[in-house]
């Protein structure tokens, strides 16, 4: 029993870091990582992953997982894995934060309902632009996009190796595009808006005992809901594009890490 378990131990190890990195990925990815997909069908998720993609991260076998160096390793690896999975999240923020933009200028934010993606409540706005992006995400085959990044990331950044801090701060410029991609993406709901209330105050100063105040809400809302109806269709090509301009920025990060 002992020489098996000598043999065995060494593929462990191997395993153990292959399966930190694409479960720290999975945890932080959008529609993967949500609270709708249980714990362990991702943990059983990353299990596989790491055995199909045990030859690439051979090179971890080595390093002791019990060891203080093991620990800054595994540390390492979830840190690799949440980067990956953040910058997919980004183009997911950008939807979300258009939602929340387009429903506070045409009254629906106090609409508010459960999100099972999230665990929280939202808006219903974002609701429904989000359940567009995530069907429009596994229909280009996101999820198989994410599997083919994790798997190149190893010969990027190999076990023990650690990140660079240009990807860290690739990652966090990232941030600030998401709300200017969101509110450029808002500007037509809000200028189309805003000339409604400018028109309905020029009305009631004119004639300021139709009440228009009351009547001009529920246009603003009616009219804001014909207006997301024609910028909806446009929406998925927007997010197709930016999940673009995430792997780009993270395959221009693996050629400088490797050609450095």
């Amino acid at each position: 029993m002992e020489p098996v378990f000598n043999q065995l131990l060494p593929l462990l190890n191997t395993l153990w870091w292959p399966f930190v990195r694409i479960l720290a990925m999975f945890s932080a990815a959008p529609l993967i990582g949500e609270m709708t997909l249980p714990m362990p069908v991702r943990v059983l998720l990353s299990v596989v992953l790491a055995i199909i993609m045990l030859p690439l991260a051979a090179s971890g076998a080595e390093v002791d997982p019990f060891s203080l160096h093991g620990v800054a390793t595994t540390v390492e690896q979830s840190l690799i894995g949440l980067v990956m999975g953040l910058a997919f999240h980004l183009a997911m923020a950008v939807i979300m934060v258009l939602g929340y933009l387009v429903s506070s200028q045409i009254g629906l934010s106090m609409a508010v309902m459960n999100d099972p993606l999230n665990g929280t409540s939202s808006d219903v706005v974002s609701s429904l632009l989000v359940t567009m992006c995530a069907l429009v995400f596994f229909a280009v085959d996101g999820h198989l996009l994410l599997v083919g990044v994790v798997g190149a990331s190893f010969g990027a950044w190999p076990v023990g190796s650690g990140i660079s801090m240009p990807t860290l701060q690739a990652l966090s410029l990232n941030v600030a595009w998401v709300f200017s991609a969101a509110m450029v993406l808002a500007v037509p709901m809000v200028f189309a808006t805003m000339v409604v209330q400018i028109g309905f105050g020029f009305l009631n100063r004119v004639a300021p005992s139709l009440n228009l105040f009351s009547l001009g809400f529920a246009l603003v809302t009616v009219f804001g809901l014909f207006m997301l109806g024609h910028v909806a269709r446009f929406v998925p090509q927007h997010y197709v594009r930016m999940c673009a301009q995430v792997l780009d920025m993270l395959q221009q990060q693996m050629r400088a890490v490797s050609h450095g």
